[in-house]
């Protein structure tokens, strides 16, 4: 069987191995592919394993021999589902991966919004301190989290975890879901009071066709001036361009985002030098432990695969 790795760099930088894959099939591994390259590289190929390569109708298309297209992360936005379908290519992904990671990511971005660590820790560094009349001082105000309101919208594996730590802080957790589930980690509310009650709002849903730039001028508008709106979900689940004209307005308090719509992102993205803006480069799920996770879910995949019984199909 001849396997195609599409772009494992991310996943793989050379601190894994892919040896446990090997014992499948012929497996070829690039580290990038630019889209002009995939199909020329990917057309022996039974199974491919991919992660932000897109595999449009057209692609499949050209693609006879596949059967299998594995991706290497939770989200297949970038997977044609019904034409994989129509051509009888089954199409996998990895699901819960990057719970932890992911969530933990999320309260580092909280605590440097609430805490300004990195702030401080370069005052410091740059003599402010020593220069200082006074053993203590703050450049910005310090937020407790004890007892303000979390709004979580989208209520999966991430978002479940992402509440337990919350709890721990002692904030109060809502959340939101097209479905109500019997949880008690956190209260069910509507979208439009969530945006209104919470002091710091979370997005943790995948995206689709009916959610993008739902985070719109219109929404931010009902939040508090005090809050903060979080991101590591999709970067297209937000309108950029109104998000940050509420920033540099004042209308919110901050944000602070790992995923943005293009990526990685063009030097007119209006978030980028937007003010109380933090931004990490989409790597909430590249923790060691959380990338071991995908291969090792992926060589389930495959095996489940070639005995005739696959898992994880998402179409």
């Amino acid at each position: 069987m001849k396997v195609v790795v599409t772009d494992g760099f991310t996943l793989n930088s050379g601190d894994l191995s892919w040896d446990a894959l090997k014992q499948f099939a012929d497996i070829e591994i690039y580290d990038r592919s630019d889209p002009g390259e995939v199909i020329a590289r990917c057309a022996e190929a039974e199974v491919v394993l991919t992660n932000k390569i897109a595999f449009t109708k057209d692609v499949i298309g050209k693609l006879p021999k596949l059967k299998l297209i594995n991706v290497l992360a939770t989200g297949y936005n970038t997977i044609d589902i019904e034409a994989a379908r129509e051509k009888g290519i089954v199409v996998c992904n990895v699901p819960g991966y990057s719970t932890n990671s992911v969530a933990q990511h999320t309260f580092a971005l909280i605590l440097e919004l609430v805490n300004q660590v990195g702030l401080h820790s370069s005052s410091v560094a740059g003599g402010d301190w020593q220069r200082s009349q006074d053993f203590a001082y703050t450049l910005t105000p310090l937020i407790e989290l004890s007892g303000k309101t979390m709004g979580l919208v989208g209520f999966g594996n991430i978002g479940q975890q992402t509440a337990r730590i919350a709890n721990a802080f002692g904030l109060n957790v809502i959340y939101h879901t097209p479905r109500e589930k019997e949880t008690e980690l956190a209260r069910y509310s509507d979208l439009s009071s969530l945006f209104m009650e919470s002091d710091i709002i979370s997005l943790h849903l995948p995206l689709k066709s009916d959610n993008i730039g739902f985070v719109d001028r219109t929404l931010i508008s009902t939040m508090k001036k005090t809050a903060y709106i979080i991101n590591t979900s999709r970067g297209q689940l937000i309108n950029e361009r109104d998000l940050a004209a509420a920033l540099n307005e004042g209308i919110i308090a901050g944000a602070a985002i790992d995923v943005l719509t293009e990526e990685p992102p063009h030097s007119g993205n209006p978030l980028l030098t937007a003010k109380n803006c933090i931004i990490t480069p989409h790597n909430a799920w590249m923790s060691r432990e959380a990338r071991q996770r995908i291969l090792e879910i992926t060589y389930q995949n495959l095996k489940a695969f070639t005995e005739g019984k696959p898992v994880n199909v998402v179409n």
